[in-house]
């Protein structure tokens, strides 16, 4: 399955299931690149298999389409806010669009990563990184992200069956990290209260293939200052990332059979969301605004 017929899958699913929004400005879709791109995703055809997600559960089988195959758990239908909102085709596309190269001869820096490299500081961006928000599956929560600064904030609500926030690298690099045994993370957040990310590295170029997760724990104790630390470094949590340690999702649902190739390693992630894995909630989440500071990303 191509990245451009998932993006259809996206938009015609969001389009069938919310109203659109009286006030969307399409004009704003100047460029006929954009306007062809656009009709090309609505024209292509859509494949659907036989496999599906257990209720509640994880996938029996990678799905080929997991757009057209998502069932929702009883957890994430009972704990949904019933109210609904116009959703915005305008702000899917001006997201999703960021992460489907339209050039597939474009080339991307490929780099040998040792234990120890930097790869990414506001001051040293070997790639950028953009919000993917729920609005993808005809959520309403948003978020935004400057890279001068690594700081990250928005609102996360449930409506709409929605309920996360995102960051991810757009399609830039290809590392070979066979030398390194995981990833290092450093963020600051100023929540008082224990809140739990998901950072996703990916191995693969598909849209939503599969998204290889470790959950962390940022803020309360888990950056407390004490005496020896400096106003600057407060609230400050490293954290290490081991490859062995990882959970190979597609939408939060867990995908049997699945080898993380070292080799291959093509986009970061961070998401903030209401729930965890098949459907169970995440304990520390709360909707509303949500903030963090991301200073580095290395690899050990």
């Amino acid at each position: 399955t191509t990245d451009r017929t998932i993006t259809a899958t996206l938009m015609l699913q969001g389009l069938s299931r919310h109203k659109i929004h009286s006030s969307t400005n399409y004009s704003m879709m100047k460029s006929p690149k954009q306007i062809a791109s656009l009709l090309f995703f609505l024209s292509l055809p859509f494949v659907v298999s036989s496999f599906a997600a257990e209720k509640g559960g994880g996938w029996k089988t990678r799905p080929a389409v997991p757009e057209l195959q998502q069932s929702s758990s009883s957890n994430e239908k009972d704990s949904a806010t019933s109210t609904r909102q116009p959703w915005e085709p305008l702000r899917f596309v001006r997201q999703s669009s960021k992460f489907v190269s339209m050039n597939p001869f474009a080339t991307k820096e490929e780099r040998v990563v040792q234990p120890g490299d930097v790869l990414w500081t506001p001051s040293q961006q070997s790639f950028q990184l953009a919000p993917l928000d729920d609005v993808v599956m005809g959520g309403v929560s948003s978020s935004s992200f400057d890279n001068d600064t690594g700081l990250w904030k928005g609102k996360v609500t449930d409506t709409n069956n929605g309920g996360f926030v995102g960051i991810r690298s757009t399609p830039s690099f290809e590392w070979d990290m066979n030398a390194c045994t995981g990833m290092q993370l450093k963020v600051k957040s100023s929540s008082p209260k224990t809140q739990r990310f998901k950072f996703v590295l990916r191995d693969s170029t598909d849209f939503n293939g599969v998204s290889w997760t470790t959950s962390i724990d940022v803020g309360g104790s888990n950056s407390v200052m004490n005496l020896f630390t400096s106003p600057e470094n407060s609230g400050v949590t490293t954290i290490k990332i081991p490859f062995d340690k990882q959970v190979p999702t597609i939408f939060a649902r867990t995908v049997p059979n699945q080898t993380f190739e070292k080799s291959n390693v093509v986009g970061v992630q961070l998401t903030y969301s209401k729930f965890e894995y098949d459907g169970d909630l995440n304990p520390n989440f709360s909707l509303g605004d949500m903030d963090l500071q991301l200073l580095e990303v290395s690899a050990y």
